[in-house]
């Protein structure tokens, strides 16, 4: 793995031994490939959970014989070394990965649920390569290309999901910075939309911006004649 520009492998990098292919966390894909599967991809999404912007989905086909650090869920990394994987990810030859993205007034319309499962099938069918098999964190979802399986705590269990996980946790964090620079005052490029405390607070003062997903509680509170219901996380 390439160190990184000017500067050598961080402490975090060293430490983590490179992915073999007898890595528990390949042991998923490994029983897929003894099953016959060659092309699968791991699923995951980020910003389920928050008050603003999109919820984005990552799907990743990893070569069966890859050169990383062990890939975790990206939950449990330092936004350095989720940065530090990510690159390492988009860089790693034979890697396939998309992402899929929808926005927060489709997820007014849709609700949550039904926008992460939109999200998350966009980005499989966005792949350049068609899966085989797609392996998804959580519960099941319909009506991917492919044949699904469901891994509940998938994104510590799986490699494929792990590096979704990653993919698109990067890629909305940076979303939300860029959404900072437009719409100020609610701290984006910190809290990721997130209902923090200075977010509560910033809501209450400010009210809603155009991003903000309106039928999520506390947001509703502050939008005149909107639904006041609780969306499902």
């Amino acid at each position: 793995m390439p160190a990184s520009k000017n500067s050598g492998p961080s402490k975090s990098e060293s430490q983590r031994p490179l992915l073999a292919t007898d890595d528990e966390l390949l042991r998923p894909e490994r029983d897929l490939w003894a099953e016959g599967f060659s092309a699968i991809a791991g699923v995951d999404e980020a910003g389920r959970g928050c008050l603003a912007g999109p919820v984005v989905a990552a799907a990743v086909i990893l070569p069966r014989y890859v050169e990383l650090p062990g890939v975790y869920d990206s939950k449990q990394l330092s936004d350095r070394e989720r940065r530090e994987l990510y690159r390492d990810l988009l860089a790693q030859k034979g890697i396939v990965f998309a992402w899929g993205i929808v926005g927060n007034e489709e997820i007014d319309e849709v609700n949550i649920l039904n926008a992460t499962h939109r999200a998350m099938r966009s980005a499989v069918k966005s792949l350049t390569r068609r899966p085989d098999v797609v392996l998804v964190d959580g519960l099941p979802v319909r009506d991917f290309i492919a044949p699904s399986r469901n891994l509940v705590g998938g994104d510590a269990l799986s490699a494929s999901i792990a590096a979704a996980s990653i993919l698109a946790k990067v890629k909305r964090d940076d979303l939300m910075i860029e959404l900072d620079k437009h719409y100020p005052g609610y701290g984006f490029a910190g809290n990721k939309g997130y209902g923090t405390a200075k977010h509560l607070a910033a809501l209450k003062t400010l009210g809603p911006c155009a991003v903000h997903r309106k039928t999520f509680h506390p947001v509703w509170e502050y939008v005149e004649g909107a639904p006041k219901q609780l969306e499902l996380l």
